[in-house]
């Protein structure tokens, strides 16, 4: 599940080198079919790949050479829904998931040791899972956050409410944490002036939508959405959901197995496009 993040070094205090407490670290893909997940993402966001370290029901995605998300294999009779789940450093997991029990969340896996840290599988008060890692990561993780083509947005029922949950959770607020802003709409986390999360539920003046049912969305920036979502369609995948927005344009895509994701292709200056089928 953590495959792909240990493979550089770490500070005295648990956090990896260039890390900030709380920032998202990493993304992880569950999947039942590894080969098929590979040949999917292959295709569509025209990622290549390595082995994992962990073994070969693992791989690490690669963008320009650089690791920018893992794929782990996990058996369909464990009941484990293939998805995308987000990771985020911390400094002590056992204490994480002690703040996550103490804020009504649950504890789904560990903290597990691995070769060069800790990992725990979480999720919030909402059901919305997400991952927790102390530990080493990779050499060059000091440029993969900042140029890795990969967003979050938690989208829930109530923003603030679990803004509040995730900032006390994973110290976001806290010294060498990271800023929480509210910009249009959304709550973000900024961290050294970067956008780094989001989290949405609609308008502030709007009801909580009980129907929303909230997960951490992952999103990866592309040349083309609609050649994404044409590969997409072509491999067994869907298209979910697509619009265009001042930034750019979007797409909501399923791959083979079941697993959602979004594609964003930001418009050059000046210019708006069309998403096509």
């Amino acid at each position: 599940m953590t495959e792909g993040l240990a493979t550089g070094a770490g500070d005295e205090d648990g956090l990896p080198d260039g890390a900030v407490l709380g920032a998202p670290c990493w993304v992880s893909l569950a999947a039942h079919d590894l080969a098929a997940s590979r040949a999917f993402y292959e295709e569509v966001l025209g990622w290549e790949f390595r082995p994992g370290s962990l073994g070969d029901r693992f791989a690490v995605a690669l963008t320009d050479g650089r690791p920018v998300a893992g794929i782990g294999a996990v058996a369909p009779a464990l009941g484990v829904a293939t998805a995308w789940m987000p990771y985020f450093a911390v400094a002590d997991p056992d204490e994480t998931a002690g703040r996550v029990r103490e804020r009504s969340g649950t504890v789904g896996v560990g903290p597990i040791p691995f070769a060069l840290g800790r990992a725990a599988l979480l999720s919030d008060p909402s059901g919305a899972a997400f991952g927790i890692w102390a530990g080493q990561l990779m050499r060059d993780w000091s440029g993969w956050r900042p140029d890795a083509p990969v967003g979050l947005r938690l989208v829930t029922r109530d923003a603030f409410e679990a803004a509040i949950f995730y900032g006390q959770v994973l110290g976001w607020t806290g010294p060498g944490g990271c800023d929480v802003a509210y910009e249009d709409d959304e709550v973000v986390l900024v961290c050294g002036g970067r956008h780094l999360a989001r989290i949405s539920s609609g308008a502030v003046e709007a009801a909580p939508d009980p129907d929303v049912r909230p997960h951490w969305e992952v999103r990866f920036t592309v040349d083309d959405v609609a050649d994404s979502a044409r590969a997409a369609v072509k491999n067994d995948g869907a298209v979910t959901g697509e619009h265009e927005d001042e930034a750019g344009l979007w797409a909501t895509l399923r791959d083979g197995q079941g697993a959602q994701f979004t594609v964003f292709t930001p418009h050059p200056a000046g210019e708006r496009g069309q998403v096509s089928g």
